[in-house]
């Protein structure tokens, strides 16, 4: 048995917080309250720190199978871990694409390696090419979490109509790219007042905008599960709010980066600041934010994408888009969001632990007798430096920076994943 003795608990399935003991046993959460005066295989003093439901990302790239000069399913689970996350959901564009069965176990197996639950995600259509549907049924039977072509936008309107109505018969969640490439001249920079000091065209808040506007629609008129990925404009914040006033099962989610930067880093960090869609402007910035606050913005996910310090090296418009999250996230939600007053522990916790869940259907993101063992314990007031991380790649504007929130234990399925003081 594993004792985490005078932790402040919370949980953000009933709104608690407030100082517990919490005995886990055989993976499960035996008793929560004031523990007993057992022998115990492990005592954790977590007094003065917090515990929350393990963190869970939908929305990750380990680039593996085929890209593992970047990251790994290893390497990317321990940077997981390190974080705070105790699910996370691989995306699918991989080489070769979780498409067929074969990839698609491939990504599993591996992932049962690891000290975390790592998901995977297949493909809406075959090779990501945006003509043909894969087969959803077959992947959901073979563990598919959910369906996306995340890094590439559908742009077939008929198509996406056809994956929704398919999603909505088999109760998996969808998740979209929302980027009208034909609106778009150089990815990963903003199109506005920084673009155009770098004399590039960039990319418009407008090329996002057209594409939640279609598949809020859609999602409203199929009954479908969908869910806006990494969501950066202020406008289209107000359409997945309209969308649910109406009705529609839309989900969005928002990255550290886009609620803690603006299009400014860039001029700062160069490409370690590029990425799909790209930073924008102090005003969206706000309105992510209030999306936040109001539940428009459902979902905290990382986007976490690995990229060789080579090839982010390469000239701005050559460099490829993303950076890495895992490591950095909470801590610029603790910064970003709670130290603020934009939101509380508590709400935090619902943002990155228990909506995630829920969209993927998971029995997880909360803590109560008899629930799941997957915890995570950090001191909100410990600053640390952003230098050394776990993940193969170093590719992020935060990198050197002092930050705010440290994960101290990292506790999945009742064993310990992840230990500040072992590392």
């Amino acid at each position: 048995m594993l004792l985490i003795k005078g932790g402040r608990v919370i949980d953000p399935k009933t709104g608690m917080d407030q100082v517990q003991d919490i005995v886990i046993q055989d993976g499960i959460i035996k008793t929560i309250g004031q523990a007993d005066q057992a022998e115990y295989d492990k005592i954790i003093d977590a007094s003065g720190k917090i515990v929350g439901p393990g963190l869970v990302d939908v929305h990750v790239h380990f680039r593996d199978p085929g890209l593992t000069y970047k990251e790994d399913i290893q390497t990317g689970a321990a940077a997981a871990a390190k974080g705070g996350f105790t699910t996370v959901v691989c995306m699918a564009n991989t080489k070769p694409v979780v498409d067929n069965e074969e990839t698609l176990e491939y990504v599993i197996s591996q992932g049962k390696k690891t000290k975390i639950h790592v998901l995977a995600a297949a493909a809406i259509s075959k090779g990501l090419k945006g003509q043909e549907l894969t087969n959803m049924e077959e992947l959901k039977a073979k563990g598919a979490a959910g369906f996306t072509d995340d890094g590439i936008p559908l742009m077939d309107a008929s198509m996406v109509k056809k994956a929704m109505e398919e999603a909505a018969r088999l109760d998996v969640p969808l998740s979209f790219h929302e980027e009208d490439p034909q609106f778009i001249q150089n990815n990963g920079i903003s199109r506005g007042a920084v673009s155009e000091q770098l004399g590039i065209f960039g990319s418009p808040a407008l090329a996002e905008d057209v594409l939640v506007a279609r598949d809020c629609m859609l999602a409203l008129h199929t009954g479908a599960s969908v869910n806006i990925q990494h969501i950066s404009s202020g406008n289209s914040v107000k359409m997945v709010e309209l969308a649910k006033a109406l009705g529609a099962k839309v989900t969005a989610e928002v990255t550290p980066h886009h609620f803690a930067l603006t299009e400014d880093a860039v001029l700062e960090h160069g490409a370690l600041a590029k990425m799909n869609p790209p930073l924008r402007t102090e005003k969206d910035r706000q309105q992510l934010i209030e999306g936040l606050k109001s539940g428009a913005i459902d979902i905290i996910a990382t986007d976490h994408a690995p990229h060789s310090t080579e090839e982010k090296n390469k000239p701005l418009t050559e460099a490829p888009s993303g950076i890495i999250g895992l490591e950095t996230a909470l801590s610029l939600g603790i910064m970003e969001l709670v130290d603020k007053g934009h939101l509380t522990m508590v709400q935090l916790m619902e943002k990155m632990s228990l909506n995630p869940a829920r969209l993927y259907r998971l029995d997880k993101g909360y803590i109560e007798e008899g629930g799941p063992a997957d915890l995570v314990i950090f001191d909100e007031k410990e600053m640390w430096r952003a230098e050394e991380f776990v993940s193969k790649a170093e590719n992020s504007p935060f990198k050197g920076k002092e930050l705010k929130g440290k994960v101290k234990y990292t506790i999945c399925g009742g064993e310990i994943a992840y230990d500040d003081g072992e590392i």
